[in-house]
């Protein structure tokens, strides 16, 4: 469980670029999910940084 926790962060991002990869291949790019892209991926990136600085 511990393992899964340390990569969570990491999992968010890849979820924030699926939710940008998606449209952009569909062609239904709005501004709205390109903030929530971004924010999710904004969002995993400092919660990998957090984990990983508990984790030590």
């Amino acid at each position: 469980m511990n393992e899964f926790v340390k990569y969570a962060g990491v999992l968010v991002l890849l979820i924030g670029v699926l939710i940008l990869a998606v449209p952009a291949l569909t062609g239904g790019m709005t501004n709205t999910l390109l903030l929530t892209g971004l924010g999710v991926i904004l969002l995993g990136y400092i919660g990998h940084i957090v984990i990983n600085k508990k984790a030590e």
